[in-house]
């Protein structure tokens, strides 16, 4: 088991190195033109790290709907299932 932790921690440490060195050779300036003759010059490697924070933002932000609408049914769910499950385990009424 001590293997696949070991194995672990050498895979992202490479990945951390392929990283380092992506970062390390993409830093030229580049410059974002926006409308109304608006310019932002920042290193190539800071605009996709903000670009792709703001991709997973907005997927995590598409799919919270349903993820929340998921939720709430599989509590409803669960309520029906443990009220069934009270109901069938319920001592027999007593007749009079």
């Amino acid at each position: 088991m001590k293997l696949f932790t070991y194995l672990a921690w050498l895979v992202r440490g490479l990945l951390f190195l392929l990283l380092l060195v992506l970062v390390a050779k993409n830093m030229e300036p580049v410059t974002l033109h926006f409308f109304l003759g608006q310019s932002w010059e920042m290193p190539l490697m800071l605009a996709l790290l903000v670009f792709f924070i703001l991709g997973v933002a907005l997927g995590v932000l598409a799919c919270s709907g349903r993820w929340f609408r998921q939720r709430r049914e599989i509590l409803g769910l669960r309520r029906e299932l443990r009220a069934k499950d009270a109901a069938n385990h319920a001592p027999p009424a007593a007749k009079a």
